[in-house]
């Protein structure tokens, strides 16, 4: 209770245990393996919440006792023209709590009702891959890769279903990815590139209705699979012109294609297509300076909506597309520039500008409208010799998205806009400043030493103003303000050719102004506060051996 509370900070604890193995045999076979294990320990965030729609949670922290298990096997094989790879991937997750049980001792009341509740159940993942390459000539070379992945989540229920019989979930889910790549320089000024993809992530759990629910509702109770089809390709040319410039052209090909239910919460399209056409130029403009420019057109579209349903038949609101499946016109160009000034020292400038334009689906020109994203980023490197290395960069990242939406919106379209159900607009922004500074030193033939310095400064911005009806004021939600500061440090020291230690130091010092937690306030009265300041610690000390 508020009155009687007393504070608690929840924390969590991982150990982790890592062990590798390397070993080549004669020059051209070599074989990994990695294995790591990590036990993770402590409580975090959890809630349940109240009945009645009322929007309102008791507070019940998880209990965290998990152990995550990885191994991963491979071999490969490098020849003068074909190079192999395979292996095998293993993860296991583990949980020591099945399930949340709750012991009441007066307030909150109502939880005892609820126990127990699952917590995450155990899964596990088995993947066998294959890459390689293989140059046909001095010019032509292709590249492949096929992997097949096999996870399932078959964990006894802590309580059979009452209304399937059912004692677990039964979740299984195959992915297969191909891929194939091809580059070739066909003519002395020209070189091509091809790349296909497919990745087929088939969620195979069988779909049972778990509960009961009432007719005028967007859920069922059953179970939804999540499965995608994902296939794209890449075409690309560089051609070398006159006087030293060299042109690029492309185009990207990538289309997915999704299940769905009968029932949904928001609406969908089963496939969604962009293309994408890409033009550049690059040339050397000085002896020490080159620089390329680049222009990117993309247009995303797909098949018909469809219309969320309710349990009882009845269309439900059918306005608003998410933004990944909304139509989107995308322009971007960018800008690359190469200094060399000095045989030690050079310098990079990145630069990109995007403007997207969604289409809207309705006459009142709901749901996403317009986003921008600009990001610049510039970067030095001096060397003063083989043994001191000193770098610094600086970026600036802007994104915003505007959105058009009404509370109340129907199958029929948007009711007239009151105090109450306006027709209102958001302006989301994020606008982030990073700089940092690195190292790198070799005072001593045995001793290696790096030192990063880094610091970020990110705001958010929610400007929220309502359109109809004329002069109604919008809330005020307030900005938030990040700041990050992060100092790295490492030591390599080898005590011999073939053994040597490394020691890891690393201090961050995180600040926020984030009000999400300042005035919730749990059903019992516990509250949630984060510090506004907060700071981390890291030391790590490791070694290595190798045997040849």
């Amino acid at each position: 209770a508020a009155t009687t509370g007393s504070p608690v900070e929840m924390k969590t604890t991982r150990d982790v245990l890592g062990l590798g193995f390397d070993k080549t045999f004669a020059d051209r076979f070599d074989v990994q393996v990695r294995y790591q294990q990590q036990e993770k320990n402590g409580e975090r965030l959890f809630a349940r919440g109240t009945t009645g729609g009322t929007g309102l949670f008791q507070f019940t922290p998880e209990p965290i006792n998990s152990t995550t298990r990885m191994l991963e096997t491979t071999m490969g094989y490098t020849g003068k023209k074909l190079q192999l790879s395979g292996g095998y991937y293993f993860t296991l997750y583990e949980n020591k709590n099945s399930a949340l049980n709750i012991t009441e001792t007066g307030v909150p009341t109502g939880l005892a009702g609820f126990t127990p509740m699952a917590l995450p159940p155990d899964n596990r993942a088995h993947q066998l891959y294959v890459a390689g390459g293989y140059s046909f000539t001095d010019t032509a070379r292709t590249t492949f890769k096929a992997a097949y992945t096999h996870a399932t989540q078959t964990d006894t229920f802590i309580l059979p279903s009452p209304a399937t019989g059912r004692t677990d979930l039964g979740g299984e889910v195959d992915t297969t990815l191909v891929q194939a790549g091809f580059t070739a320089r066909p003519l002395p000024k020209l070189s091509v590139l091809a790349n296909l993809r497919h990745e087929n992530r088939n969620d195979k759990t069988p779909v049972f209705d778990y509960f009961t629910v009432t007719t005028g509702t967007t859920y069922t109770g059953e179970n939804e699979p999540r499965s995608i089809k994902t296939n794209a390709a890449k075409v690309e040319a560089t051609y070398a012109l006159p006087w030293a410039f060299r042109t690029t052209a492309g185009v990207d090909y990538d289309a997915k294609e999704r299940n769905y239910s009968a029932v949904r919460v928001v609406s969908a399209r089963t496939d969604t297509q962009e293309l994408s056409y890409r033009l550049g130029l690059r040339r050397s403009i000085s002896e020490t300076l080159t620089g390329s420019l680049g222009v990117i057109r993309s247009q995303r579209d797909g098949s018909e909506y469809l219309t969320t349903v309710l349990v009882s038949g009845l269309p439900g609101s059918n306005l608003i597309a998410p933004i990944h499946y909304a139509d989107r016109e995308r322009d971007k160009v960018q800008l690359t520039l190469n200094w060399m000034p000095l045989e030690p020292l050079s310098v990079q400038l990145v630069a990109d500008n995007a403007r997207d334009d969604y289409k809207a689906r309705t006459a009142a020109n709901l749901g996403p409208r317009q986003g921008t994203a600009e990001n610049y980023a510039l970067d030095a490197t001096y060397v003063f010799s083989e043994a001191w290395q000193l770098t610094a960069w600086v970026a600036r990242n802007k994104n915003q998205l505007d959105q058009t939406t009404c509370e109340a919106a129907t199958t029929a379209g948007c009711p007239i806009p009151s105090a109450g159900d306006p027709l209102w607009q958001v302006s989301l922004r994020n606008l982030g400043v990073s700089g940092g500074l690195g190292l790198r030193a070799k005072p001593f033939a045995k001793l290696e030493l790096g030192a990063d310095l880094q610091h970020s400064v990110y705001d958010d911005e929610y400007s929220q103003t309502i359109i109809s009806p004329a002069g109604t004021a919008a809330p005020v939600i307030p900005d938030i303000e990040t700041r990050v500061t992060t100092i790295k440090l490492n030591a390599k020291y080898a005590l011999k050719k073939s053994a040597g230690l490394r020691l890891d130091y690393a201090f961050q010092r995180w600040t926020s102004d984030d009000w999400t937690w300042t005035t919730w306030t749990y059903t019992d009265g516990t509250r949630l506060l984060q510090e506004p300041v907060q700071k981390v610690h890291f030391v790590g000390v490791s070694g290595y051996y190798r045997w040849w």
